[in-house]
């Protein structure tokens, strides 16, 4: 997968989030543990992608 790719995927996964932080704010905690989860899942997205750059950059 391109690093492009692997951004946009990131980008995606945020912003679906988005809706869910909204909800967190008007008080669903429901809301908020999917909220959590997307920042781990966003946080290991951009190890990978940092990963990525520096298996390219030793190439």
């Amino acid at each position: 997968m391109s690093v492009e790719a692997m951004v946009q995927t990131m980008i995606d996964d945020l912003t679906a989030a988005l809706g869910d932080a909204v909800k967190h704010d008007k008080g669903n905690a429901a809301a908020g543990t999917r909220v959590r989860k997307a920042m781990q899942d966003a946080k290991s997205a951009a190890q990978a992608v940092r990963a990525q750059v520096q298996a390219d950059k030793n190439a």
